[in-house]
C-alpha cells in the first residue's frame, strides 16, 4: 500500500488501461509519480467486467516507499460497474480511488466507505463545481483532480479558455481547504510536445501542482514545466540566504523590500525541485 501524503507531492499521472495489463509495469517503470489504472474511460462498456478481472489478477504490487504511488479510476457513482469497481479497490488497496463525476461531499464519502479508500475527487461536471466547497473540506478527499474533458462537454462549450473559471475554482477551494494544489486535465495532443508544454507551463500559472497524462511521451515536459527554472532558483536562493531560515520581518534583497509572503514562495519555489517519490 503507498502513502496518501505522497500524493500530494505528485506532479505527473500516467494514466493506463486497465483492460491492458500488459502496460501495468512499463507504466511503474515509466517515471510518473502516479499511476492511475482506469476502470473508466479507457474501457469500452462491453469489456469493463473483464478488465475488472484483470486488474484483480495483474495487480501490480510495488515495494512500500518505491516507484510511482498506484491508484485506480473506478466508474462513477451513478454507473451499473462501480459497487464491483470499489470492492475491488477494498481488496487491492490502492494508494487513493480517483472518483470520476465527483458532485457532492455525499460522492466522496460513499466512494471512501465502498472502498475503504481515500479519494482523488475529479472533478468534471457543473454539478461538481457546484459542490466544490463541500468535496474539498470532506475528511476524505485527499487532492481534486480537473477533467477538463468531459468539463468541457458538460458545458457545451469548445474554448479552451471557458474553462478557466473552472480552473481557478479548483485552486482556489483546494487552499481554501487545506489540500495540496489540484491537478491538471489532460492534453489530448500526444503528438505535439509544445502543445503538453504549453498547458503544463499555464497550468503552472494557475495554480496547479501537476498534470494528468495519457501518454508515456508526456511525463518528461511535464516534470520539465513544473520544475523551477534556473532563474527561479537563484532568486529563491538569495531571498533565504537573506532571511537564513529566521523570521526576520522584512529584509531588502536585490534593492527590493521582502517580507513573509515573497519568503513563503522563494521556499514553494526551492521545494519544486524535489522529486514526489
Amino acid at each position: 500500500m503507498g502513502e496518501p501524503a505522497r500524493l500530494a507531492a505528485a506532479v505527473s499521472w500516467l494514466f493506463v488501461p486497465a483492460s491492458r495489463p500488459e502496460r501495468f509495469e512499463k507504466a511503474m517503470a515509466s517515471g510518473a509519480d502516479a499511476v492511475v489504472i482506469d476502470l473508466e474511460d479507457a474501457v469500452p462498456p462491453a469489456d469493463k467486467p473483464l478488465a475488472r478481472e484483470k486488474l484483480t489478477a495483474h495487480w501490480p504490487r510495488p515495494e512500500s516507499g518505491s516507484g510511482p504511488e498506484l491508484v485506480v479510476r473506478v466508474n462513477d457513482l451513478r454507473s451499473a460497474e462501480s459497487a464491483e469497481d470499489l470492492a475491488a479497490c477494498r481488496e487491492l488497496a490502492p494508494t487513493a480511488v480517483v472518483l470520476p463525476k465527483t458532485e457532492s461531499a455525499d460522492d466522496v464519502r460513499a466512494a471512501a466507505e465502498a472502498s475503504g479508500r481515500p479519494v482523488l475527487a475529479l472533478v468534471e461536471t457543473a454539478r461538481g463545481l457546484i459542490g466544490l466547497p463541500d468535496i474539498a473540506a470532506a475528511d476524505e478527499t485527499v487532492r481534486l483532480l480537473f477533467g477538463n474533458i468531459d468539463l468541457a462537454l458538460d458545458l457545451g462549450v469548445t474554448a479552451d479558455a471557458a474553462l478557466d473559471a473552472a480552473r481557478s475554482d479548483l485552486v482556489r477551494w483546494s487552499a481554501a481547504s487545506g489540500l495540496p494544489q489540484p491537478v491538471d486535465g489532460v492534453t489530448t495532443a500526444i503528438s505535439d510536445p509544445a502543445a503538453v508544454t504549453r498547458a503544463a507551463e499555464t497550468a503552472l500559472a494557475w495554480g496547479f501542482g501537476g498534470k494528468l497524462c495519457i501518454h508515456p511521451s508526456q511525463l518528461p515536459l511535464v516534470a520539465a514545466a513544473f520544475a523551477p527554472t534556473e532563474e527561479e532558483l537563484a532568486w529563491a536562493g538569495r531571498i533565504l540566504d537573506a532571511v537564513d531560515g529566521e523570521d526576520t520581518g522584512a529584509v531588502l534583497v536585490d534593492g527590493e523590500m521582502v517580507d513573509r509572503p515573497v519568503v513563503e514562495r522563494a521556499r514553494r519555489i526551492v521545494a519544486r525541485t524535489r522529486p514526489a517519490r
